[in-house]
């Protein structure tokens, strides 16, 4: 099954499926752009097929499915296995953060008659990709009084939108001098809200109009952005892309692709022989840090409760789990594009359509910060997808010395367990409209439903 096109010789039952799959894809992905919304969805979607929260639940036999959720950014799901948890955990890894623009403490500010608000960008962003499109406000306020107030503008069919302004090319021709990294400016990256001045205000009308608004539909002050989290995101839902409908054009594939899949494949299984675990994390795309990223030591904190339950709480058993699991670090991997197969060598660059990519490392300047899977390993999953007739390709992230990047892979690579980054290809990676292949969406979820219970 190796590199094939899934579209071949396709069955109409297959054909089906993938189409299917897409359309329930594309609803998550539209409700889930910040990672507050995808574990509100993925609990949702947990609970429709028997988890419940591990405090709901009294028995820990064989088949019992529960889940942790981290401060609300955070999901753990986990099916029991018949195996102790000691002998090892089958684990699909995701992030469900993405690149994106986060207002300011103190954002809302005037000027010449505009209320704008400013932000500081979320990971790795191209910052000219940003202005002139249409943007959503998506986050929560939390009041002093301990409520949290959800916030959503822009998403809504009836909602205004708001946007970043850039320079019209008649009076551009300094700005077109610069460099990409340089045409917008991060600090320019303000987002106009709002234009019309409040009645009997002399000074900041229109900020104190835009205030006005927020408290009459939010019940929040100005004082309340300083214990906000809003983020700045495309607004609008996915799409279906190309004139076959073959592809998925949306905001945030990295990786809610792979975390939906992931999540997709968990919900499928039933009694595994190993404990079955998806963990959907935060924080990848600025180093994975903080309380809710993957060098958090919330993963084995749900370990070792699951332990305490089946009577074995011990460190030396919770070491011994780490170290026999096995894991699918689920992220995307840099789509082939015709356009641009310069940056690419061709006979490991990772092809839509051609099913779940492998990259047995990642990095840059010589696999700078990668796992790099052990080959032992490598054979084993070779054999998982081939059993299960599972389409997959094995890429690298770019030409030596070209660019890189990383995942999640080496963090917990670090446990001792074996590793290997397994995802979806991606066009326009990072950008606000990124792209997927439904087929490879469909193989993604075929391919970590074999894992867990290969």
């Amino acid at each position: 099954m190796y590199a094939k096109n899934i579209w071949k010789d396709i069955s109409n039952e297959k054909q089906k499926a993938i189409f299917d799959f897409g359309k329930e894809y594309i609803d998550f992905l539209s409700d889930s752009k910040t990672e507050r919304l995808a574990v509100k969805e993925t609990e949702k979607l947990a609970r429709k097929h028997g988890f419940k929260r591990f405090d709901e639940v009294k028995s820990f036999k064989p088949g019992a499915k529960v889940y942790f959720i981290n401060k609300d950014k955070n999901i753990a799901l986990y099916i029991i296995g018949k195996k102790g948890i000691p002998e090892g955990i089958r684990i699909l890894g995701a992030h469900i953060d993405s690149p994106r623009l986060d207002l300011k403490q103190n954002p809302l500010y005037e000027s010449h008659d505009f209320a704008l608000l400013d932000t500081h960008y979320y990971g790795g962003v191209k910052k000219y990709q940003w202005v002139t499109i249409p943007l959503a406000l998506v986050g929560v306020v939390c009041k002093k009084d301990g409520s949290v107030v959800d916030v959503n503008i822009g998403d809504g069919a009836d909602d205004p939108i708001v946007g970043i302004s850039d320079l019209l090319i008649h009076l551009s021709g300094d700005q077109m001098k610069k460099t990409g990294d340089k045409i917008i400016e991060g600090e320019n990256l303000d987002v106009t809200i709002g234009s019309i001045p409040l009645d009997g205000e002399e000074k900041d009308a229109v900020k104190a109009n835009v205030l006005k608004l927020l408290k009459e539909k939010y019940g929040i002050e100005e004082e309340d952005f300083l214990s906000a989290e809003i983020e700045v995101v495309p607004a609008g839902r996915a799409r279906d892309y190309g004139l076959d409908r073959s592809m998925v054009a949306g905001y945030g594939h990295d990786d809610r692709c792979c975390a939906y899949t992931s999540l997709r494949a968990i919900l499928d299984i039933e009694d595994p022989e190993y404990t079955a675990c998806c963990i959907l994390v935060d924080k990848e795309e600025i180093g994975s840090v903080g309380a809710t990223g993957a060098q958090s030591v919330f993963f084995e904190n749900t370990i070792i409760k699951l332990l305490e339950k089946t009577g074995d709480a011990s460190l030396l058993s919770l070491r011994r789990a780490l170290e026999n699991s096995r894991m699918l670090s689920s992220d995307v991997s840099a789509g082939f594009d015709p356009l641009f197969p310069e940056v690419n060598e061709s006979k490991n660059a990772a092809y839509l359509n051609k099913g779940i990519v492998f990259n047995k490392y990642t990095g840059r300047a010589g696999k700078g910060g990668s796992n790099d899977a052990n080959p032992e390993y490598v054979a084993w999953v070779r054999n998982v997808m081939d059993k299960k007739e599972v389409h997959f390709q094995t890429a690298e992230l770019g030409k030596v010395d070209q660019g890189g990047g990383g995942t999640i892979a080496y963090i917990l690579g670090n446990y001792n367990m074996n590793v290997i980054d397994a995802g979806i290809a991606v066009l326009n990676m990072h950008a606000p409209m990124e792209i997927v292949a439904k087929a490879d969406l469909y193989e993604a979820f075929l391919a970590y439903r074999a894992f867990l219970i290969g």
